[in-house]
Protein backbone atom coordinates (compact mmCIF):
# COMPACT_ATOMS: atom_id res chain seq x y z
CA UNK A 1 0.00 0.00 0.00
CA UNK A 2 1.33 3.46 -0.63
CA UNK A 3 2.11 5.75 2.06
CA UNK A 4 1.99 8.93 -0.09
CA UNK A 5 -1.69 10.48 0.07
CA UNK A 6 -1.05 11.51 -3.63
CA UNK A 7 -0.62 7.46 -4.45
CA UNK A 8 -3.43 6.96 -2.28
CA UNK A 9 -5.81 8.66 -4.54
CA UNK A 10 -4.13 7.21 -7.63
CA UNK A 11 -4.82 4.00 -6.64
CA UNK A 12 -8.67 5.22 -5.74
CA UNK A 13 -8.49 6.22 -9.23
CA UNK A 14 -7.07 3.61 -11.22
CA UNK A 15 -9.57 0.89 -9.37
CA UNK A 16 -12.34 3.40 -10.81
CA UNK A 17 -11.54 3.44 -14.03
CA UNK A 18 -10.99 0.21 -14.62
CA UNK A 19 -13.96 -0.53 -13.38
CA UNK A 20 -15.69 1.51 -16.28
CA UNK A 21 -13.19 0.20 -18.69
CA UNK A 22 -14.12 -3.18 -17.99
CA UNK A 23 -17.97 -2.50 -17.92
CA UNK A 24 -17.63 -0.78 -21.14
CA UNK A 25 -15.59 -3.60 -22.89
CA UNK A 26 -18.04 -6.14 -21.56
CA UNK A 27 -21.10 -4.17 -22.75
CA UNK A 28 -18.69 -3.81 -26.05
CA UNK A 29 -18.17 -7.94 -26.36
CA UNK A 30 -21.46 -9.10 -25.90
CA UNK A 31 -22.98 -6.79 -28.50
CA UNK A 32 -20.74 -7.92 -30.74
CA UNK A 33 -21.38 -11.74 -29.57
CA UNK A 34 -25.50 -10.91 -29.78
CA UNK A 35 -24.78 -9.25 -33.38
CA UNK A 36 -23.16 -12.72 -34.64
CA UNK A 37 -25.88 -15.04 -32.61
CA UNK A 38 -28.90 -13.09 -34.30
CA UNK A 39 -26.61 -13.90 -37.67
CA UNK A 40 -26.01 -17.38 -37.38
CA UNK A 41 -29.98 -17.81 -36.98
CA UNK A 42 -31.01 -16.13 -40.16
CA UNK A 43 -32.77 -13.18 -38.98
CA UNK A 44 -32.31 -10.44 -41.02
CA UNK A 45 -33.85 -7.57 -39.39
CA UNK A 46 -32.93 -8.62 -36.76
CA UNK A 47 -29.27 -8.76 -37.42
CA UNK A 48 -29.09 -5.43 -39.03
CA UNK A 49 -30.59 -4.07 -35.66
CA UNK A 50 -28.31 -5.77 -33.29
CA UNK A 51 -25.44 -4.56 -36.04
CA UNK A 52 -26.18 -1.02 -35.43
CA UNK A 53 -26.30 -1.36 -31.93
CA UNK A 54 -22.60 -2.96 -31.72
CA UNK A 55 -21.04 -0.28 -34.05
CA UNK A 56 -22.35 2.18 -31.18
CA UNK A 57 -21.05 0.40 -28.70
CA UNK A 58 -17.83 0.43 -31.21
CA UNK A 59 -17.83 4.02 -31.27
CA UNK A 60 -18.87 4.94 -27.81
CA UNK A 61 -15.88 2.84 -26.65
CA UNK A 62 -13.40 4.37 -29.46
CA UNK A 63 -14.88 7.68 -27.40
CA UNK A 64 -13.57 6.91 -24.40
CA UNK A 65 -10.43 5.80 -24.94
CA UNK A 66 -11.33 2.08 -24.17
CA UNK A 67 -10.32 0.93 -27.67
CA UNK A 68 -8.17 2.37 -30.40
CA UNK A 69 -10.32 4.28 -33.03
CA UNK A 70 -8.00 1.92 -36.04
CA UNK A 71 -9.35 -0.89 -33.90
CA UNK A 72 -12.68 0.62 -33.49
CA UNK A 73 -13.00 0.77 -37.60
CA UNK A 74 -11.55 -2.51 -37.83
CA UNK A 75 -14.16 -3.84 -35.99
CA UNK A 76 -17.01 -1.97 -37.54
CA UNK A 77 -15.57 -2.94 -40.91
CA UNK A 78 -15.33 -7.08 -40.16
CA UNK A 79 -19.06 -6.72 -38.47
CA UNK A 80 -20.63 -4.85 -42.10
CA UNK A 81 -18.43 -7.93 -43.99
CA UNK A 82 -20.07 -10.12 -42.14
CA UNK A 83 -23.22 -9.28 -42.38
CA UNK A 84 -23.06 -8.23 -46.10
CA UNK A 85 -21.36 -11.68 -47.00
CA UNK A 86 -24.45 -13.53 -45.00
CA UNK A 87 -27.26 -11.64 -46.22
CA UNK A 88 -26.40 -11.32 -49.85
CA UNK A 89 -24.98 -14.91 -50.02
Amino acid sequence: MPNIRSAEKRVRQTATRTARNKRVRSLLKNSIRRFEETLQSGSGEDAQARLVAAVSQIDKAAAKGIIHKNNAARKKSRLNNMYNRTIAG
